[in-house]
């Protein structure tokens, strides 16, 4: 019989756990929270030391009497939920409603799901450590007080159904000032002038005018660039000057929570709650069939350190020689020193074994966990990999007085370029790790003019933000941590406050409306400044250094002070539907935009007594090749992702994954689909699978 019950907060990390541990051990799990405040009330007693006032999550009822019948029936209880803040506050929780004193070694944590972990982790439990949850209790209660004071306040004076928060709102009001810099943004006109030139040997290289004598000279107009170009007529290019130099090139850090979410963006396409949910999988454990049994493949995945365990260091470094040489390893073992700021309370996200590359792996894992734990796996092995170095090419071209540079390198030893080289969210420097070469030169060297090519440019606005840039936005400023970025994009999106408009983030009218009226009467709310020093002051209570109490005490007699103003002073506002120009099929009258969760889409205003809604249709310009009747449309599926169907449905049933274009195939006559590979796109037929590349 067993002797030990064990709490998780997942079935699968249940499952996994059991495993190791043994038949004298119960392992359940408790679904996440057990105990939380409720949500028809504010649930904090504010004149009582902001006392919470927890209740059972509903629906856990006959969970939790599952677990308490179990604890009677062993001699001890462990919890070991995820090793950070929530999860000590969901053991506090369990061991209140189980009975288990503060004082009892109950606290079992580990950061890697493995066999070896977890025997290590059991055979040294802790106390609880009311430091963290109070940490964790003051964030909780500091939301509430913000949301449950400013959120009725926006239902009674905006509409019913929004919500304020404290990172929340920042996240907001960071989209709406990125708006508001490219709507003011005032492009400057500027040129570049190319020499396409031929060395000896025919070898071709281009140069790019640099300046006049030795001074570097923005061109800024074609007045300008007209009278360089009569400076250069019928002189000779000559080479001035050829610097050869080397450059090293270091490998990107571990994965941290923000980073992992930025990159899988940029190379796998995945919302930042995607990336989150699958990483949560790999962590918990994956069935590896009868050798190895369900095992974690990667270390805890809501981390803002990248510190690496000297035992993981090892493993890379025999890895490392194994597979690439000894000359593929650093000259001593990186120092992984984490941003200022950082918790550092687990290691890096990366995979529990290196040893379990992702090929081995790839028949156990589905598409996207794969793509996932390759991101992972390659990029904690190029960061323990020496650096890459590159040889760099300079050469000074003088034609009359005008200066041209050409710039050129050459990948000298790959070092951690082997494995892995880190994403870029600017398209234009996406090839900047290729071979950029230029043929051999000498000081003196007269070389060959082909043409001179000038173009016209102008300064581009700051991009708006992806999912990516603005996980990092918020990092760089401080708010909110590693657990919070996921739910806070996903929380705006669903509010309506933001749009995402070919995967760039649009602050909506209404977003716009409510972040003023928050910026007015609670201006501390939006302050990034005072928003990143309240998660340092969240820090230190969870390291024992300042009373939680005292902290929400300074935030709430201020904050309660706004409060009263605000509900007397703050105006009504009625928000104006936009009207389309397409009638109401079942009334006549002209539809709305509205916004739901989903998006944009098309309602009548005659509501309740109309309720007719629509989603909002973009033609492709294509013929239905069913029904030969519709024209197909871009729909959107309940997971957001873009489909083509007909305009037609539920009367013809038409769907296509790939977008149709209107040209027939040229073979049979049949649909053409535009169909992704890696970074191209081709042309191929539905029927006769004739492909052709896209021009």
């Amino acid at each position: 019989m067993a002797d030990s019950l064990v709490i998780v907060e997942s079935p699968a990390k249940a499952k996994t756990i059991s495993k190791y541990l043994g038949k004298n051990y119960i392992v359940k799990a408790s679904m996440g929270h057990v105990r939380d405040l409720p949500k028809s009330q504010l649930g904090v007693d504010v004149e009582n030391n902001f006392e919470p006032k927890y209740i059972t999550v509903r629906g856990k009822g006959d969970l939790l009497k599952d677990l308490r019948d179990a604890s009677k029936k062993v001699k001890r209880i462990y919890l070991a939920a995820d090793p950070d803040r929530e999860g000590e506050a969901i053991a506090w929780h369990l061991a209140h409603y189980l009975k288990v004193a503060l004082d009892e070694e109950c606290r079992v944590v580990f950061n890697e799901i493995t066999k070896q972990a977890v025997k290590e982790a059991f055979k040294k439990p802790r106390k609880i450590n009311m430091d963290l949850v109070n940490a964790q209790q003051a964030r909780r209660v500091l939301d509430r007080l913000v949301g449950y004071g400013i959120s009725p306040l926006l239902w009674k004076k905006v509409r019913k159904g929004l919500s304020a928060g404290r990172v929340q709102s920042v996240a907001v009001k960071l989209v709406l000032d990125r708006e508001k810099e490219i709507r003011s943004f005032v492009p400057e006109e500027y040129w570049t002038v190319t020499a396409h030139l031929v060395a000896e040997k025919n070898e071709p290289f281009t140069a790019k005018f640099y300046g006049y004598g030795k001074k570097k000279v923005e061109l800024k107009s074609e007045q300008e660039v007209n009278e360089l170009l009569v400076s250069i007529k019928g002189k000779r290019f000559t080479v001035e000057e050829v610097k050869k130099t080397d450059r090293k090139r270091n490998p990107s850090l571990p994965f941290i929570t923000s980073s992992l979410q930025q990159e899988a963006a940029r190379k796998c396409n995945f919302r930042a709650q995607k990336t989150m949910s699958i990483a949560q999988q790999l962590y918990e454990g994956i069935d590896l069939g009868k050798k190895q049994g369900t095992v974690g493949l990667i270390t805890y995945m809501r981390t803002d350190s990248t510190r690496i365990s000297p035992t993981a260091q090892d493993e890379a470094k025999q890895y490392i020689t194994d597979q690439f040489g000894s000359s593929f390893l650093p000259s001593s073992p990186r120092v992984m020193k984490s941003k200022s700021g950082a918790q550092d309370a687990h290691e890096a996200i990366r995979p529990s074994s290196v040893f379990r590359t992702p090929d081995e792996l790839k028949s156990a894992l589905s598409r996207d966990q794969y793509r996932l734990y390759k991101l992972i796996w390659e990029r904690f092995v190029a960061s323990q990999m020496a650096s890459a170095v590159l040889d760099v090419i300079t050469a000074d071209l003088r034609a009359g007085d005008a200066l041209f540079r050409s710039t050129g390198s050459k990948v000298r030893f790959p070092g951690f370029m082997k494995v892995y080289i880190e994403g870029t969210d600017d398209k234009k420097k996406e090839k900047e790790d290729d071979d950029v070469l230029i043929p051999p030169l000498e000081p003196g060297q007269v070389v060959k003019k082909n043409k001179i090519d000038p173009k016209q440019h102008f300064t581009q606005p700051p991009p708006r933000y992806t999912e990516a840039r603005l996980v990092r936005a918020l990092e760089e400023n401080g708010i909110g941590r590693p657990s919070t970025y996921a739910p806070t994009l996903d929380t705006i999106q669903k509010r309506g406050y933001v749009l995402l408009e070919e995967k760039k983030f649009v602050p909506s009218e209404l977003g716009e409306i409510v972040i003023g009226m928050i910026s007015e009467f609670f201006p501390e709310v939006l302050n990034v400044e005072f928003t990143a020093n309240m998660e340092q002051d969240l820090d230190l209570v969870g390291d024992g250094e300042v009373d939680w109490v005292a902290i929400l005490d300074r935030f709430y007699e201020k904050f309660r002070e706004r409060l009263t103003f605000a509900e007397s002073e703050m105006a009504e506002v009625e928000l104006q539907d936009e009207v389309s120009d397409e009638e109401c099929e079942k009334c006549g009258r002209l539809m709305v935009y509205k916004h739901g969760r989903f998006g944009k889409f098309l309602a009548c205003p005659g509501f309740p007594d109309c309720r007719n809604a629509k989603p909002i249709l973009k033609s492709t310009g294509v013929v239905c090749p069913t029904c030969k009747q519709g024209e197909v449309v871009e729909r959107k599926s309940k997971k957001s992702r873009v489909f083509f169907g007909c305009s037609r449905y539920p009367d013809c049933d038409f769907v296509s994954w790939d977008r149709p274009v209107s040209r027939p195939c040229p073979r049979c006559q049949g649909l053409m689909v535009e169909k992704k590979k890696k970074k191209e796109s081709i042309l191929t037929c539905t029927e006769c699978h004739y492909e052709e590349e896209k021009n």
